[in-house]
């Protein structure tokens, strides 16, 4: 996706001490916790005259994200993206473990149950349009992601220009393991990374480290968790929204790494074999048909994962992605929030987060397109703002 190089530094019209930090300005404005949890801000939000961090302020839940800290995020995003002065938009979350580890699940899973599918909707239909947000944001955006990367949390970062990952960072699209898809943009930005790499993460579920991040493309900069404190001290002292002065001052804190000797990436032959197959089935024994005769706890771990995940999320989830490499960012969240309208409303299997059907074999075509079909009765398509954002994207 192109992005606008606005080419000109902000006007210094206020003052800004020099050498200022991110850490160390002074709060701007708090969003306040729901839930029993009054009193404890969920967004903090910190700043100069030319420039706002959003920080994700759940630690002791991850810094999953809430409702209510989605539509916070978007209404500041939006805000500081109108505001002539600010150039530059980062994020990052607090607790030291996570940037976030996704939607906050159990809530959902706890209104699912209830019956309270419109607050259900309502999260995933303000999540993909913060994704949207992001994905078409017109000024820089970085977001760094020193721990925890899962899920929603992708979502609201790996979209953006910049996305700063660490020798703490742990990125996943678990969904097929707890009955559900990568959503929130996952099925556009894991289709366009080389070869099968998309279909292997988003069915598997499998971890990637910082270092694996930077060099499958979902991360643009890789520097160890130490330096991030002096990240934040260098963007607070830019006075620009030229994408160009933003990339330069985190190349000056990046590192050049490469994955180690175990990792995934270096199975990408493999990878591709066996994920490039039409079928889930046909990934499966493919796998296993090269794990024979063979003592190689990759394709153990590999066929272990999928065969622990839920038969009907595995199906829905590779057409998901097959679709989401001829797609645009808008298309896959439109598809993405159909998939999920339809496992919410649970009329062909009879719950889309147990394991029903059990297996593969009993998961039909008709099942899984029907999660792809255009909603009915008072169900509503996804409408992102396309035309007022991508004219100038």
């Amino acid at each position: 996706m192109l992005r606008p190089r606005l080419g000109k530094s902000l006007s210094n019209g206020v003052f800004m001490r020099s050498g200022m930090a991110f850490h160390g300005r002074r709060p701007v404005a708090t969003l306040t916790q729901a839930e029993g949890e009054a009193e404890i801000p969920e967004v903090l939000v910190v700043g100069t005259s030319f420039n706002r961090m959003a920080i994700l302020n759940r630690p002791t839940a991850l810094n999953a994200l809430s409702t209510s800290m989605v539509e916070k995020l978007h209404k500041l995003y939006q805000a500081w993206e109108d505001h002539p002065d600010i150039g530059l938009v980062v994020t990052k979350g607090t607790g030291g473990r996570a940037f976030s580890a996704g939607g906050d699940v159990r809530r959902i899973y706890r209104l699912a149950n209830e019956g309270k599918i419109e607050e259900c909707k309502d999260f995933f239909n303000k999540i993909y349009h913060l994704t949207y947000l992001v994905g078409t944001y017109l000024k820089p955006h970085v977001a760094l992601l020193d721990g925890l990367t899962m899920g929603g949390g992708a979502g609201i970062s790996v979209p953006g220009m910049f996305r700063v990952a660490t020798d703490k960072t742990v990125f996943a699209t678990p969904e097929t393991q707890i009955g559900f898809h990568p959503d929130a943009g996952a099925s556009y930005f894991l289709s366009h990374l080389p070869g099968h790499l998309g279909e292997y993460l988003a069915l598997t579920g499998a971890h990637l480290n910082g270092a694996e991040m930077l060099v499958a493309g979902l991360a643009t900069h890789f520097s160890v968790s130490a330096r991030i404190g002096w990240i934040e001290e260098r963007l607070g002292t830019l006075i620009t929204d030229d994408p160009s002065v933003v990339e330069t001052a985190l190349d000056e804190y990046s590192d050049i790494v490469y994955p180690d000797t175990e990792s995934a990436l270096r199975r990408m032959d493999a990878i591709d074999r066996c994920f490039s197959e039409e079928t889930v089935e046909e990934i499966l024994c493919a796998l296993e048909t090269e794990a024979a005769g063979q003592n190689d706890e990759w394709y153990t771990n590999t066929i272990g994962k999928l065969k622990g995940a839920s038969p009907l999320s595995l199906k829905v989830t590779l057409k998901s992605i097959r679709e989401g490499r001829f797609q645009n960012l808008n298309q896959c969240l439109v598809r993405e929030y159909r998939t999920t309208c339809h496992a919410l409303s649970s009329k062909i299997s009879g719950d889309f987060f147990e394991w029903d059907p059990p297996c593969l074999e009993q998961v039909s075509r008709e099942a899984v397109n029907h999660y792809f079909s255009p909603l009915v009765e008072d169900w509503q398509d996804l409408e992102l703002p396309v035309k007022q954002r991508e004219a100038y994207v």
